[in-house]
């Protein structure tokens, strides 16, 4: 599922491609993806122009001229890909935004979704997430607060939206792993020193795969030398069985509530 940085990276890459561009039209191939009729969803969107992306967790927003804002979340398995039809993936697409002779290809979309809101609907929508780690007002005192309040372990609680903003499996398991911390350690366990190793290694590992363009290895166009750039460069996730990156000792593969987790059972303590 694509996380923070992968939803910074098409924030950023797809912001100078299409802001400001007149969009010709739509293509909707899977109305349950929508969260209103494919022809209204066309109409909105034809004639009108997208004059701003955000980020906020896991989700992309396109503000348009209109003063709507289609959400995007892609959940497991969802991808964008932007270019001409003949470029495009040889994947199923299940909503088509046209640019002219270019278009924004949403792949995937079987669990996510793309949906028009007010900004007033947006609010509401996004209201229980978490603190964003990377907002420079997000403190270590801040990080304490919310730490504060949750008692289950270090995997579980990074990947809980209403914790922090953004988090998932891969992350979780590269923050903890920088941090020198196992994910099975439980919340209330965590001295402050050790609660400042997590803080600065969350921070650390968004803002480097951010950096590297995160790890999933669709590219967003043709040509694109960023997205995914990350992948060969995570210390544990995906990769049981392989010596350490710090210590040598095979890194191992556990469940923890249902999701894959991976660590080093030797320098992770």
């Amino acid at each position: 599922m694509p996380e923070l940085p992968e939803i910074e990276t098409y924030r950023q890459q797809l912001a100078p491609l299409i802001q400001g561009v007149p969009i010709t039209g739509a293509l909707v191939t899977r109305p349950k993806s929508l969260n209103v009729e494919p022809e209204l969803f066309i109409h909105q969107l034809t004639g009108n122009r997208i004059v701003r992306i955000d980020r906020k967790a896991k989700h992309l927003l396109f503000h348009l001229a209109s003063g709507d804002v289609l959400l995007l979340h892609l959940m497991l398995g969802g991808w964008l890909f932007y270019g001409t039809e003949e470029e495009k993936p040889d994947r199923t697409t299940q909503v088509v935004i046209h640019f002219g002779n270019t278009h924004l290809y949403f792949i995937g979309l079987r669990l996510g979704y793309l949906h028009v809101h007010t900004m007033s609907g947006i609010h509401s929508k996004l209201k229980n997430l978490g603190p964003e780690p990377l907002e420079q007002a997000f403190t270590f005192s801040q990080f304490q607060q919310v730490l504060h309040r949750k008692q289950g372990n270090l995997k579980v609680t990074l990947v809980d939206q209403t914790f922090l903003s953004g988090i998932g499996n891969c992350y979780s398991d590269e923050i903890c792993f920088v941090a020198g911390i196992l994910p099975t350690r439980k919340i209330p366990s965590l001295h402050e020193e050790e609660q400042s190793r997590l803080y600065v290694s969350i921070r650390t590992v968004l803002l480097e795969a951010i950096q590297f363009g995160g790890y999933m290895e669709f590219p967003l166009f043709v040509g694109d030398r960023l997205t995914g750039g990350f992948d060969a460069k995570c210390r544990v996730y995906d990769r049981e069985d392989e010596p350490c990156v710090r210590c040598g000792h095979p890194l191992i593969k556990v469940e923890l509530s249902s999701r894959k987790c991976f660590y080093c059972t030797n320098c992770q303590t």
